[in-house]
């Protein structure tokens, strides 16, 4: 069953380790067979404030296992992950 992960992201320091991290996580997706449906901030806010500022990111994913698949992938979690560490407030979840 397709599966999506959400990303809601406040990125409060896009310093060098960010930029790195997002040509590295972008690279990382694909080898797991992801796929981005909407990478950025809303064209739009509609309705509220909770989304201003933030930047949003869903991918698509072939299975909830393929999605696991990334994100315990040791080479994510080590390399990768800590690239992103004090640039900003993250919130991830899947949904099937």
């Amino acid at each position: 069953m397709a599966t999506y992960l959400l990303a809601v992201c406040d990125v409060t320091n896009p310093n060098e380790n960010f930029k790195k991290y997002i040509g590295l996580s972008g690279a990382m997706i694909e080898k797991h067979g992801g796929k981005y449906v909407v990478r950025g901030p809303a064209k739009e806010i509609l309705k509220g404030d909770l989304l201003t500022g933030k930047i949003v990111i869903i991918t698509e994913w072939p299975s909830m296992d393929t999605l696991h698949g990334f994100l315990n992938d040791p080479e994510y979690v080590n390399e990768v992950v800590p690239l992103r560490d004090g640039t900003g407030e993250y919130h991830f979840a899947a949904y099937e």
